[in-house]
Order: structure tokens, then C-alpha cells, then sequence
């Protein structure tokens, strides 16, 4: 079976790493990780290939190289395509694809944080699930330095991370702040030594991978639906409440409540 699979000329590399953990690499360590227009739209096709092709019952996030998460943007691209407003429109519906696609994305998605993690990547983990950043994890959003905005719904996504005030501080000030400082936000659900960093996000994904998928993608879907208020996604919460009870990993939770033993889920 094929695992492995590399988008935009190997800069994103998406692999099963083990049954049911997707990893997806922003690969340029030699630009610190830096998102070309070809990488930002490449996202989304590769979550799918993930989840729907390999059957990832969730996907970690991370930076190749052991340094960086991502300095966000490739800024060396702005002159052509994100000279204008006309310009950006276009060059940001893909940036724009690519948070809708980790942000909707039916399984849990975790951000594996260590060193710099700026602007467009800092957008990419905020619209994360889960983050968990090593004490290296450096945050800053530098819109106000490049005289430049965000997508509205990165910023969504940044204020649900950061909580309101802390967004408003880092999208006013531009300034750099430190994994303790979004960690103390909430922006982060831990944070571990360098050392321990993969070990961490590794326990948990196994851990989420053990449950049953159904129950864990309704859970996604009713927390999606309960942030927007969306009636449409409120109806499609439902619908994937309902099929839990459906399902065979259904009778195969009772069953092996029953008989005192540790469940095998399939997902159906």
C-alpha cells in the first residue's frame, strides 16, 4: 500500500506514518518552512488523499528540518502575486482553501509546534484542532509590519486560538511572543520540553486513533457546528450523531464493555 505521497514538487509531503495517523510535512527547512502559492493550494488535496483515500482518522501538522513549524507566507512571491488588491484576492483564496480544509477537515487535526511559528503558519495551527508546541515555539503575527491583512476567517481562527484580547494585542502590535505566552492564551493545550515534544503528540494521536472514528468525527462536527451557528452544520452534526448509533463500532463499544475488554473499532 502506497503511504507516502509528495504535493508541490515535494514541499508537502503527506504520509500514513502508522494505521489511522496521517502526517502532513511542510517541507522547506531551508526557508524556515515558508508556504509557496503552489504549497497553500496543495493542502487540501492532500488532507483528502489522507482521510479519504488512506482512511487517517486524524492528521498531524508539522515543520520538516526539527527547527521551524512555518514562517508563513513565502514573502519573495508578493511582488507578482500579491502585488495588489486584485492581485491578493486571488493569491488568498488559495490561502483561504487551504485554512477551510484543516479547519473542516471530518478528523481531528494537531499542529506540532516547535520554533518559529509566524503568519500564515501561525494561521495554518490556529486553524488546527489541537496544538502543542515545544519551549523553542516562537508566535507572532506580522500583518501590521508588511502593511497587510489577513483573511477574515484566518483572523476568526486566530481570535478562537488566541481568545479576543490576545488576538487584538498580536494583530495590532505585530509583536513576537513566546510558547509560555500561548500557552497562558489557551492558543496551546501543552506545552513540553524539546525532547519530549514528539513523544507527546505521538501518545495522543494514538490514543485518538484507539477510539471509535465515527464518535470522534460527530464530536468534530458538533463543535464546528457549535462555533458558527450554521444551521446547515448543525443538521450535518446530527446526521453524524445519528450514524454512531448505527454503526458496528456501535455494538462493538457495548460488546466490549460487556466483556471487560478493549474495543477493536473499525469505523463503519
Amino acid at each position: 500500500m502506497d503511504v507516502n505521497k509528495s504535493y508541490a514538487d515535494g514541499t508537502l509531503l503527506a504520509t500514513l506514518a502508522e494505521p489511522g495517523i496521517g502526517h502532513l510535512t511542510i517541507n522547506r527547512p531551508e526557508k524556515r518552512n515558508a508556504l509557496t502559492d503552489q504549497m497553500w493550494r496543495a493542502i487540501p488535496s492532500a488532507l483528502e488523499w489522507l482521510v479519504e483515500e488512506k482512511g487517517a482518522r486524524l492528521v498531524i501538522i508539522q515543520g520538516a528540518g526539527g527547527r521551524d513549524f512555518s514562517a508563513g507566507a513565502d514573502i519573495g512571491e508578493f511582488d507578482t502575486l500579491r502585488r495588489d488588491a486584485a492581485t491578493a484576492r486571488v493569491y488568498e483564496a488559495g490561502n483561504s482553501a487551504a485554512f477551510a480544509a484543516i479547519r473542516t477537515c471530518p478528523v481531528p487535526v494537531i499542529a506540532l509546534i516547535r520554533g518559529i511559528c509566524f503568519g500564515g503558519g501561525f494561521g495554518i495551527a490556529a486553524a488546527a484542532d489541537i496544538r502543542i508546541a515545544d519551549e523553542t515555539a516562537r508566535f507572532a503575527i506580522p500583518a501590521a509590519r508588511l502593511g497587510l491583512a489577513y483573511p477574515v476567517e484566518a483572523v476568526q481562527d486566530l481570535v478562537r486560538a488566541l481568545g479576543d484580547q490576545r488576538a487584538r494585542h498580536a494583530l495590532f502590535s505585530a509583536r513576537e511572543f513566546p510558547a509560555r505566552e500561548a500557552m497562558e492564551s489557551g492558543c496551546l493545550l501543552k506545552l513540553c520540553t524539546p525532547e519530549a515534544l514528539e513523544a507527546d503528540v505521538n501518545a495522543l494521536a494514538q490514543s485518538i486513533a484507539a477510539v471509535a472514528p465515527l464518535s470522534v468525527r460527530a464530536s468534530k462536527a458538533a463543535i464546528s457546528a457549535q462555533l458558527s451557528t450554521d444551521k446547515g452544520l448543525m443538521t450535518k452534526a446530527a446526521a453524524h450523531a445519528d450514524a454512531t448509533f448505527n454503526s458496528s463500532d456501535y455494538a462493538e463499544g457495548r460488546t466490549a464493555f460487556i466483556e471487560k475488554r478493549a474495543p477493536h473499532f473499525t469505523g463503519k
